[in-house]
């Protein structure tokens, strides 16, 4: 949706003022409809005020599956493609998904394709998504199309949950680990430093330690804050620079633990899109292109740039994949199969799938492991806190006994 400052006139004069409509075309027509006859309109630009600040696709991938198979689903039942946009646009309660299919409602009924008008939303719908209804259109299924969407995304989705459940504990548990050292070395540890003045006599290492730790937090906690904060910005700017962004990758795949789950679910991704690309007869490098884009993975990206480079030569896609670590056997192996049979599209979504299964086997095996060892480093930490303080007090304890 748009803003629009208008000047016209009615019944009882000038008028001027603004109004939000999905274009400037409905615009006009909404105010016509009031009695206003329109004599100069502009659109107002948007500001940090008032645009939607989004990171990333501003709809939920949960959203957007129940878009595709509500969408499907009136297709089939013979609901034209602009009736369906327009009772999704009205029904969807992504506000973001909202005004992109208000937008497309217009351009639809101005004669424009759905490929063609969905294709000026490119943080919603993505060139993957663009390319198989374009696919779609020409074949005249788009119904199945959608369908065949909808669960890949929905696997997808299923692969992303899965990550996030098994990252999230040990960020969470972490976060909180800190916030509760943080606070005891602030709030607790301070309130025994008179007293182990008092007692004199010799502190225990720990307690020097838990002491001295204490001491440079309370000045120079602006000074965390700021190494916080930079770590932060780094990462981000890593991660918008495409250069950059390839050595972040490489890190992370690399990583231990996490990094053979991270390569994975970047496989089962790629696989997952090349294998729909295929389906839908979109051309090998043209999908090649596109998945390039929506892996999310410089590392694979570049490997997916040497491979299309060597089909345009008219060699198998599997030889740059074989002399690179991020591509098991297994993957090569069975592309080059599906190469020899015709049957690539088969091949790459059997690998896509076994990916997925690995993925999800190895988060609930992790989170079996990562629990425990979390719960141990928290009460280390709290436990050397501990330690510190009561060792002391041990210590006058026993002297006190032995004077009286």
């Amino acid at each position: 949706m748009a803003k629009f400052k208008y000047a016209g006139r009615d019944r009882r004069g000038k008028r001027q003022g603004t109004i939000i409509a999905a274009s400037r075309r409905e615009a006009m027509v909404n105010l016509q409809e009031e009695g206003i006859r329109v004599i100069e309109m502009t659109e107002v630009p948007e500001t940090l005020l008032t645009k939607d600040i989004s990171i990333g696709n501003p709809v939920k991938l949960q959203d957007f599956v129940i878009y595709l198979r509500q969408f499907a689903t009136l297709l089939k039942a013979g609901v034209t493609v602009v009736d369906a946009t327009a009772i999704l646009a009205v029904q969807t309660e992504s506000k973001a998904l909202k005004k992109a299919l208000l937008a497309a409602e217009q351009d639809l009924r101005e004669g424009n394709p759905y490929s063609e008008a969905v294709s000026k939303h490119k943080k919603i719908f993505n060139s993957m998504f663009i390319n198989m209804v374009k696919a779609g259109e020409v074949s005249g299924n788009m119904d199945e199309t959608l369908e065949r969407l909808a669960e890949d995304f929905e696997k997808q989705h299923n692969t992303v949950q899965k990550i996030k459940s098994a990252l999230t504990y040990p960020i969470v548990v972490g976060i909180i680990a800190i916030a509760v050292v943080i606070f005891l070395l602030i709030a607790v540890v301070p309130t025994f430093v008179t007293m182990f003045e008092d007692l004199g006599g010799e502190l225990p290492f720990v307690t020097k330690f838990v002491l001295a730790a204490s001491d440079f937090v309370q000045s120079f906690w602006w000074l965390i804050a700021i190494f916080v904060l930079l770590i932060i910005s780094l990462i981000v700017y890593l991660k918008s620079n495409k250069k950059t962004k390839y050595y972040l990758d490489y890190m992370l795949l690399k990583m231990p633990i996490f990094g053979n789950m991270l390569q994975k679910a970047a496989l089962a991704r790629m696989m997952r899109t090349l294998s729909s690309l295929f389906s839908s007869s979109v051309p090998i490098l043209q999908a090649m292109s596109i998945v390039e884009k929506v892996v999310e993975n410089e590392v694979l990206s570049k490997v997916i740039r040497e491979s299309r480079d060597t089909l345009e030569k008219g060699r198998s896609m599997t030889e740059p994949m074989r002399n690179h670590w991020a591509f098991p056997p297994l993957v090569t192996q069975m592309i080059s199969i599906g190469e020899e049979t015709g049957a690539l599209d088969s091949m790459l979504n059997k690998i896509a799938e076994f990916y997925e299964k690995e993925v999800e086997n190895g988060t609930d095996r992790l989170k079996s492991l990562i629990e425990p060892l979390m719960i141990v480093v928290l009460a280390a930490l709290v436990g050397t806190i501990v330690l510190a303080i009561m060792l002391p007090m041990f210590g006058m304890f026993d002297a006190f006994q032995q004077n009286s």
